[in-house]
């Protein structure tokens, strides 16, 4: 029996590589040794996401950093408000990244904190604060929510969006959207229909949950706020052993790629693999679905 891979056609193929071939991951701090592994991997320039870690001082995000750079990747560093704990040394942190070691995009997010440690409470008043442009950032990426926020009034995150589009077109500097992971390509594609409609010139990196084990992706779905699809995905009626079969996202990336090549307006760029610290083995599932 054809797997989705082989069943698909060639012009959508082709619509996929492209896809996967434009898109990012992240890589946990604890697998850093193994960048060069997924530098062979990976097209270069690939950009490769830092998480924002609780205890993970700048300098280690710095030797990432700089060890992603190295081997010829795109280093990306999360930008989590709430965890920055003094402004000039922020400022420092961030001068280093873009003079030293090439960094132009960043991603800012509000962070799991409950109480801002610093001086900033969320990601707008990190981009309102001019410290990014003012140190050479040139593109940043902010939250997308496929199935909403468990936290945030869907209200008050349009709003926000908005204020953070005007602002970095004030400050001349790019903006584009990383969402969160979902399980459902319906509420994805949506997602992606709406932001092509009310604000066409940002472009989407779709958030997808990269190849793990289901007892992971479980605990991880519930933290990150995507239980709407979770619970959808349960009730097909064969529990975790359904969650197995959507551990390998090639489902969601193949009705992605359809998207993407159809008629309507689209801004997806790319897609953004979560790899759960499993970056190398991410970094081989892009290889493998590129090369078809």
């Amino acid at each position: 029996m054809s797997s989705p891979a082989n069943a698909i056609d060639t012009g959508l193929h082709a619509a996929l590589a492209e896809l996967i071939a434009a898109s990012s991951l992240e890589l946990a701090p604890r697998e850093l040794h193994r960048v060069g592994e997924m530098a062979t991997l990976l097209p270069a320039n690939t950009c490769v996401y830092i998480p924002s870690l609780p205890g993970l001082p700048l300098s280690r995000t710095l030797e990432a950093v700089a060890a992603l750079k190295a081997v010829g990747l795109d280093p990306v560093p999360h930008v989590s408000a709430r965890r920055i704990l003094d402004k000039e040394e922020f400022r420092s942190f961030l001068t280093q990244a873009v003079r030293q070691h090439g960094v132009h995009r960043v991603l800012v997010i509000g962070g799991d904190e409950s109480r801002a440690k610093g001086p900033f409470n969320d990601s707008l008043e990190v981009i309102e604060s001019g410290i990014l442009a003012e140190c050479g950032v040139k593109e940043i990426g902010v939250s997308g929510y496929p199935e909403g926020h468990p936290k945030i009034p869907p209200l008050l995150l349009q709003k926000s969006f908005e204020r953070k589009v005007r602002v970095a077109k004030d400050q001349n500097i790019g903006l584009y959207v990383v969402t969160q992971f979902s399980f459902s390509p319906a509420r994805m594609v949506e997602f992606c229909s709406n932001l092509a409609r009310t604000a066409p010139q940002v472009g989407i990196y779709m958030g997808v949950a990269g190849p793990t084990d289901p007892a992971a992706l479980a605990r991880y779905a519930q933290r990150c706020g995507v239980s709407v699809s979770l619970r959808a995905l349960r009730n097909l009626g064969t529990g975790i052993a359904k969650l197995v079969t959507h551990t390998d996202p090639r489902e969601h990336v193949i009705a992605l790629a359809r998207y993407a090549r159809s008629r309507e307006p689209s801004n997806l760029v790319g897609l953004h693999l979560y790899s759960f610290g499993g970056g190398v083995r991410t970094a081989r599932w892009m290889s493998d679905l590129i090369a078809g």
